[in-house]
C-alpha cells in the first residue's frame, strides 16, 4: 500500500515539473542555509572538546575587583597552592603560549612554543606518540633541559626519524634533549605549538603576583563548578599566608586586589564572544526557512485548489477525510525530504566555502563538518517543514464538506476573500520575517561603516609591514648591548631600498597583546587602599610613531639618548592624559611611576590613542616606555628582548622585500629569525573578520528572505488576477480604466505588504536588541535603517505586484465574460 502510494505521489510530482521544481528550489535554499550553519554551531559551541571525558576540563581564572578585573590569570605561587592544598581537583596545569629562536640547523627559526607544568598535557589525555613525557624531574630547576616536538615540526625537520629521541636541540641559545614526538592529532585548545617544554619553576624563588600564565584543570567526578570555585576561594588566601611580595611592593597591594576565583568551563574559554554571533546567525536563518515553508505553502494552496474538484470526486466515493489528509502530508513530507537532500549537498559546498573563508580567530573552525549530528538535524528540519507546510492545505481544504465542492462554482467565478485568506496571511508573514533579516542586515552594515571609520592609531596600514626579532638572553646578555644591537638593525633596515621610515614597539595595535599594570601619578592622591586604574604598558623605540603615522599630540618622541642615558622619561596615550590631566598639554611635565614602586618618569609626550582589543571596543589608556630603562620590574637595568619591528614601505607583503630585511637583520646577527611577517593591512582586516562574515551571512539570509517574499507577494497577485479575469472583463465592459485595475492590484500587494511591515517593525524591534552585543556605533533602533529598509522593501513589493498587474491590460472582455 505504501508503496503504491509513493509511486502514486511520485508520478503526480513529475507531472508538473515546474511546480515540483520550485518547490525543491525554495526548499534547498532554506533548508541548506540552516545545515550549514548548524554545522558551525554544533562545530563550535556544541560538539565536546577533544578530549577524554571533556566536561570534566575547566579554566582557572581569577577575578580581582580591586583592580576592575573580571578575568585575571593564574600566577605560578597560586599554581603551586591548588596543586597541593584543592579538594576539587583531579591535576591542575598551568601553560604559557609563545615563542622561541632555534639555531643550529639551517636559518635562524623563530617557532611557536608552549611552555607547561609536568601534568598538564596527561591530565588533557595527550600522550608521546614517540618516547616519552615529561617528569617530575624534567619539570624541577637545576635539571638538564629538555623539549617535545610536534608532529608536523618532526616530520618537516627531521624527516620522521625515530632517531631524534636523544638528540639535542638549541632553543633560545640553550641545548635541550629531545624526550619524546606529540600524536599527529595534538592541538592544544586552539593552538598548533612546534614545541613543547617545561616550566621549571623554582619554589622557594617564587613571589606573589606575576599573573600572566593560564590554568586548566579537570574535575573530580561529581564535582560542579560552582564547588570548584568555592574551593579555589578557600586556597586564595593561602598564597597570601605562604609567598612574599616581589621586592619594592607590599602585600596589602594584593590584599587591595580583591583577589577572588573565576573557575569556568573549559569550553566556553574556547568558544569567547562568538556564542552570541553564531545563536543570532542560526535564528535568522531559521527565519529564512519558515519563509521557505510559507512559500511553499502557498504553493501547495494553489495546487490544492486546482486539485479542489478531484478532491471533492474522491471524498464523494468514500475517501475519508483522514485518507485524504494523509496523502496530501506523504507529498508534503516527500517534498521536504527531498528539499532537504538537495539542501545537504548546498550545504556540503557552501560550508567548505565558510570554513575557508573564515576568519582565523572563528575558534573550533577546524571541528565544523557534517558529522551524524548534522546529519540527524537535517532529517528533522526536513521532516519538520514538510509537515509544516503540507497542514496548511491540510486545515483549508480538507473536510467534513470537501464533497460540497462539487456544487460550488468553476474556474470562472469571481474568487471570495475566504479563499484568499490563507495565501495573504502566508505573504504578510513572508513580508514580516524578511523585514526583520533585512534590518539586522542594515544594522551590520551601519556597524561596518562605523568601524571603518575609527582610526586605529596607524595611517595607510597596507604600506605597513610587522615583523617580529628576539634577541635571545644566550646570545646577548647585558641589556644596553641588546639596545644597540637593536638600533643598528633599525638603522640597516632603514637603508633597504623603499624603506621610508622604520620603529619597534613591543605590541602593535589590534593585537591584543601587551602587559597591563597601575601607573601612579605625583600629582595625584590616592586614598589608603586605593588602586589605580590599570593601563597598558608598551615599550616603543625612536621613530616608532612616525613610522605607524600617529600623531604626537603634545611633546616629543623618544630619542635613543633617553635609552643609553636611561632616562626616566614616557609617553602617554591621548585617552591617559585626558584621564588624569584634563588634556593632552597638561600632561606634559606630570611625573608617574608604576605600581612597583620605581622612580619618577617625566611625561614627555602624547600621542593618539591606540586599538588594541578590536575597533568596536574602547581603546585601552596606554603608557609608553623605552625599551631600555632602569629599576622597572624588579630590574636594575632592562631590555625589552623581543620586539616588533615596523617598517613603513611601497613594497610591504612581497617576498622579495622581506627577503631583503631578513639579510639586513643577519647582517648584523646571523642568529636571529625574523618571524611573524605580516603587514598592517592584514591586521586590520582581521580585526574586521567576525564582523564582516556576520554582516555577509545576514545579508545573504536577507538578501534570500527579500527573494522568496517578493516571489511569494507575486504568486499571490498572479493568482488573484487569473481567478478574478471574468471579474476584470464585466469592470472594463462597465468602463473601468486598465490603469484603474492594475493600481488596484498593485494597491493590494502594498496592502499585504503594510500588514506585513507593521509586524515586521514591532518584531524586529524586539528582536534587534539581541543584536546589541555585535553592533558598534549604531542603535537597535537606528531609525534611518528603519526607514530605509521599509522603503526598499515596499519599493520591491510594487514591483513584485505591477508585474502581474499588468495582465489586465491583455484581458479581452468579451472573452472574459463568455469564460465559464
Amino acid at each position: 500500500m505504501f508503496e503504491i502510494q509513493w509511486k502514486h505521489v511520485l508520478r503526480r510530482l513529475m507531472r508538473t515539473p515546474q511546480f515540483t521544481a520550485m518547490t525543491l528550489i525554495t526548499l534547498a535554499l532554506g533548508i541548506g542555509a540552516n545545515i550549514a550553519i548548524f554545522s558551525l554551531v554544533e562545530g563550535v559551541l556544541l560538539k565536546p572538546l577533544p578530549y577524554p571525558h571533556s566536561e570534566q576540563l575547566v579554566g582557572v581564572w581569577q577575578t580581582a575587583p580591586g583592580l576592575n578585573l573580571k578575568e585575571l590569570g593564574i600566577a605560578p605561587s597560586l599554581y603551586f597552592i591548588y596543586r597541593d592544598e584543592n579538594r576539587t581537583f583531579q591535576d591542575i596545569g598551568m601553560w604559557l603560549y609563545g615563542s622561541a629562536c632555534v639555531t643550529g640547523t639551517a636559518e635562524p627559526e623563530q617557532v611557536k612554543t608552549l611552555r607547561v607544568t609536568q601534568g598538564t598535557l596527561p591530565l588533557l589525555g595527550v600522550h608521546p606518540a614517540l618516547g616519552r613525557g615529561f617528569s617530575q624531574r624534567d619539570d624541577s630547576p637545576e635539571t638538564p633541559k629538555t623539549v617535545l616536538l610536534a608532529y608536523w615540526y618532526w616530520q618537516s625537520h627531521f624527516g620522521g626519524d625515530p632517531s631524534v629521541i636523544g638528540r639535542r636541540i638549541l632553543v633560545d641559545g640553550v641545548a635541550r634533549e629531545v624526550i619524546g614526538v606529540l600524536p599527529e592529532s595534538f592541538r592544544f585548545l586552539h593552538l598548533k605549538p612546534d614545541l613543547v617544554t617545561p616550566f621549571q619553576f623554582d619554589r622557594a624563588r617564587l613571589y606573589l603576583g606575576d599573573f600572566s600564565y593560564l590554568g586548566v584543570a579537570r574535575l573530580k567526578p561529581g564535582v560542579t563548578v560552582e564547588q570548584a570555585n568555592a574551593d579555589v576561594a578557600r586556597m586564595i588566601p593561602l598564597n597570601i599566608q605562604r609567598f612574599q611580595p616581589p621586592p619594592k611592593f607590599s602585600v596589602k597591594l594584593f590584599e587591595d586586589a580583591r583577589i577572588g576565583p573565576n573557575v569556568q568551563l573549559l569550553k566556553n574559554y574556547m568558544v569567547g564572544d562568538v556564542n552570541n554571533m553564531l545563536w543570532i546567525l542560526m535564528a535568522g536563518i531559521g527565519m529564512v526557512l519558515l519563509i521557505a515553508c510559507a512559500n511553499v505553502a502557498n504553493l501547495l494552496l494553489v495546487r490544492a485548489e486546482a486539485r479542489q474538484q478531484e478532491l471533492a470526486i474522491r471524498a464523494s466515493l468514500g475517501a475519508g477525510a483522514g485518507q485524504i489528509a494523509r496523502e496530501l502530508l506523504f507529498e508534503s513530507v516527500l517534498l521536504g525530504l527531498a528539499g532537504g537532500a538537495l539542501g545537504l549537498l548546498l550545504a556540503y559546498a557552501a560550508l567548505k566555502i565558510l570554513i575557508r573563508a573564515a576568519p582565523v580567530n572563528v575558534p573550533r573552525i577546524q571541528d565544523v563538518s557534517i558529522d551524524p549530528v548534522v546529519l540527524l538535524f537535517t532529517l528533522a528540519i526536513s521532516l519538520g517543514a514538510g509537515v509544516l507546510f503540507g497542514l496548511i492545505p491540510v486545515f483549508r481544504y480538507v473536510g467534513p464538506d470537501l464533497a460540497n465542492s462539487l456544487r460550488s462554482g468553476g474556474r470562472s467565478a469571481s474568487s471570495s476573500r475566504e479563499r484568499h485568506r490563507a495565501r495573504s496571511a502566508l505573504v504578510v508573514t513572508q513580508v514580516a520575517l524578511a523585514l526583520v533579516l533585512l534590518i539586522g542586515s542594515g544594522l551590520m552594515i551601519r556597524t561596518f561603516q562605523a568601524m571603518r571609520n575609527v582610526q586605529p592609531g596607524f595611517a595607510n596600514p597596507a604600506e605597513l609591514q610587522a615583523l617580529q626579532i628576539s634577541i635571545p638572553r644566550a646570545q646577548v646578555n647585558e641589556p644596553a648591548a641588546v639596545a644597540r644591537m637593536q638600533e643598528d638593525i633599525l638603522e640597516k633596515i632603514a637603508s633597504v631600498p623603499g624603506v621610508s621610515s622604520v620603529g619597534m614597539v613591543s605590541a602593535i595595535p589590534l593585537d591584543s597583546q601587551g602587559m597591563t599594570n597601575s601607573i601612579y601619578a605625583k600629582d595625584h592622591s590616592y586614598a589608603d587602599r586605593e588602586i589605580p586604574p590599570l593601563r597598558k604598558f608598551k615599550f616603543a623605540s625612536p621613530g616608532y610613531f612616525r613610522t605607524m603615522g600617529n600623531r604626537l599630540l603634545a611633546g616629543r618622541d623618544f630619542e635613543w639618548t633617553d635609552s643609553y642615558n636611561l632616562q626616566n622619561v614616557a609617553i602617554v596615550s591621548e585617552n591617559t592624559a585626558h584621564e588624569l590631566w584634563g588634556s593632552a598639554a597638561a600632561a606634559l611635565g606630570k611625573q608617574i611611576r608604576d605600581t612597583g614602586g620605581g622612580p619618577w618618569r617625566e611625561v614627555v609626550g602624547v600621542v593618539g590613542d591606540e586599538y588594541d582589543d578590536g575597533l568596536n571596543k574602547k581603546a585601552p589608556t596606554i603608557v609608553y616606555w623605552p625599551t631600555l630603562m632602569k629599576d622597572f620590574g624588579g630590574d636594575s637595568v632592562s631590555a625589552r628582548r623581543n620586539l616588533i619591528f615596523v617598517v613603513r614601505s611601497r613594497r610591504t607583503g612581497s617576498e622579495g622585500f622581506l627577503r631583503e630585511i631578513s639579510r639586513a637583520v643577519w647582517s648584523v646577527n646571523p642568529n636571529l629569525p625574523v618571524t611573524d611577517a605580516r603587514t598592517m593591512e592584514f591586521v586590520y582586516r582581521k580585526s574586521l573578520a567576525l564582523t564582516s562574515l556576520t554582516l555577509i551571512l545576514l545579508l545573504i539570509a536577507g538578501g534570500i528572505a527579500l527573494l522568496l517574499g517578493v516571489v511569494g507577494v507575486y504568486g499571490v497577485i498572479s493568482y488573484i488576477v487569473l481567478q478574478r479575469t471574468r471579474e476584470i472583463g464585466i469592470r472594463i465592459a462597465m468602463g473601468a480604466t486598465r490603469q484603474d485595475l492594475t493600481r488596484m492590484f498593485v494597491a493590494h500587494g502594498l496592502a499585504l505588504a503594510g500588514l506585513g511591515v507593521a509586524c515586521g517593525l514591532a518584531a524586529a524591534a524586539l528582536l534587534s536588541r539581541v543584536l546589541r552585543t555585535l553592533l558598534f556605533g549604531v542603535s537597535p533602533l537606528d531609525p534611518l535603517t528603519y526607514v530605509a529598509l521599509v522603503i526598499f522593501l515596499l519599493a520591491a513589493v510594487v514591483l513584485a505586484s505591477y508585474i502581474p498587474a499588468r495582465r489586465v491590460t491583455e484581458v479581452d472582455p468579451a472573452e472574459a465574460l463568455r469564460a465559464d
